[in-house]
Formats: structure tokens, sequence, C-alpha cells
């Protein structure tokens, strides 16, 4: 029997859990299931029944839940080995304080990162909370809202290389077997985050080599990762002339526009559902 919690994916029983959390009867219906489909935005609690008690289940989200967040996947692009912009995360002010408190160094010199930097917030997604710091003044700017944001409990950040790309970002889908491959280009030269909420455009084919060779790095990522359903950025450097991809964020629910929208997108998904229950 297939049980499907996706409100979009129809099986042998179906079960809508948006809204409450899982009770003794989703857990009976997994136990009896072969294989458990889970909605994109599922919570942990329901993620972890289903893979608690049966054996196969879709959407993998063990990355997702064991490397949560900005700082997360970075511990797992450093655990997998795969090339990244140089990061370093703090877990809040406080210990971003203590890392370069009495040191005769600048501040970028003790960071080991030059200005301009990019300074990330552990949440957020499509360009939200991520600033290009120029200097110590756009620093202590971020880090006062940092400081504001953990009296309400939210907390962590990340300082990274920045990494100069003509604008843009690639971004690589993976749906089960299925990868695609698209550029979001933002036009406006005085901005920075290359996402499509920022204003950025599509672009399917400039430099078909570099789309492939993402590709390969993601697929071979994702296939030690466990994961199957996501849509992961990457870098290029305009500034080397040997290209490789750099990884640079994991989003687990991603804008479909560069799908073709929700429609073309959910086609995608029910058909490497209905492939990957076959595979079984």
């Amino acid at each position: 029997m297939i049980v499907s919690f996706h409100p979009c994916f129809e099986a042998d029983k179906n079960i809508i859990c948006a809204g409450r959390k899982p009770d003794s009867g989703d857990l009976a219906a997994i136990k009896s299931a072969h294989a458990v489909i889970l909605p994109q935005g599922c919570y942990k609690s329901l993620y972890y029944m289903a893979r608690d008690n049966c054996a196969h289940v879709f959407p993998n989200y063990d990355a997702k839940f064991k490397y949560p967040d900005k700082i997360g996947q970075i511990k797992l692009f450093q655990k997998k080995k795969v090339l990244h912009p140089k990061t370093v995360t703090f877990h809040n002010t406080e210990l971003f304080a203590n890392y370069y408190a009495g040191s005769s160094a600048g501040l970028s010199d003790r960071l080991s990162l030059d200005f301009p930097f990019v300074f990330k917030f552990d949440w957020g997604g499509e360009g939200e909370n991520v600033y290009l710091i120029k200097s110590v003044e756009d620093l202590q700017e971020v880090l006062q809202k940092a400081a504001i944001y953990e009296k309400t409990g939210q907390a962590g950040f990340l300082i990274q290389e920045y990494i100069p790309s003509q604008n843009r970002t690639l971004r690589v889908v993976v749906i089960n077997r299925k990868i695609i491959t698209y550029w979001r280009v933002l036009k406006n030269r005085e901005g920075f985050c290359s996402n499509l909420s920022q204003g950025a455009v599509i672009d399917f084919d400039a430099d078909p080599d570099l789309q492939e060779m993402a590709a390969v790095s993601v697929k071979n990522f994702c296939k030690q990762a466990k994961i199957n359903l996501a849509g992961i950025d990457i870098l290029f450097s305009s500034d080397v002339q040997i290209k490789e991809p750099l990884f640079l964020e994991i989003n687990y629910f991603f804008g479909r526009q560069g799908l073709g929208g929700s429609e073309k997108y959910y086609k995608i998904l029910m058909a490497e559902i209905r492939g990957w229950i076959e595979s079984l």
C-alpha cells in the first residue's frame, strides 16, 4: 500500500496533515505502508514519524533536518568535501565578538576574508537576510540587526567570501532522477542577489558546458547526501580562468518560475514520484 500525505499525489490512502500534528491514525497508516509520499514542506515531526516506521519515504529529508538552515548546509558541504565559498559560522554575536577580540590584526585579516564579503543570517531564502558588507560600518550595522534578532530567539549567521560571478547564479533543481538547470541573472549591476524575487531574469541557454559541469557535481553530491528533491544554487567565479562549481545553498522549498510554473512543476514531480515507486 502507498500512503500519500501530498495533496497532489493520489495513492492507495490519502491523508492531509497540514495545520496539525501527526497522530496515532497517521502512525498506523504509515506502519502499514510499503511507501510514504510526503509534501515538500512537511514538518520534522511528520518526516521522522514516516522515516522511523516505513522503509521507503519520498522525499528524503535526512540532510534537511540533520543539517538545518544555512549553518547546517555549510557543515554538510564540508563533510561531503564539495567546493564552496570560504565561510565562517557563528551561532550568536557574542561568539563573533570573542572570535576577534584582542587581536592586533584587522577584522578582515582575523576572518581571513577581505572586504567586500557576504553576511547571511541562518534563516531565510531567495536572497532574504543576505547582505554585501563593504566596510566595518556595514558590518556593525548588520551586527546590530543580529543582536535585535537574538532578543526574539532568532540567532546565528555566517560570513562568507564574496565571489564575483557577473551577477548570476546557477539553479540546479533535482527532482528524483530529473535535473533541470538555469541561470538567474541580475541585470541591475548595482544589485547583489541574483534571485528572481530580487529582479533577476532566467537564462536557460548561456554556457551549457558550465551548466553540465554543475549538474554532474550536484548529482554526485546529492547521491552522497541522499537528497532527491531540492534546488541547489551554484556559483562560478568570473575572476578565474578555470571554472569550478561552488556550492552556495540548498533550497528544499524552491520557486517554480524557472520550471515553467506550478502546473508544469507538479507534472514533473508526479511523474518522478511514480518512477520512484516503480524503482522500489
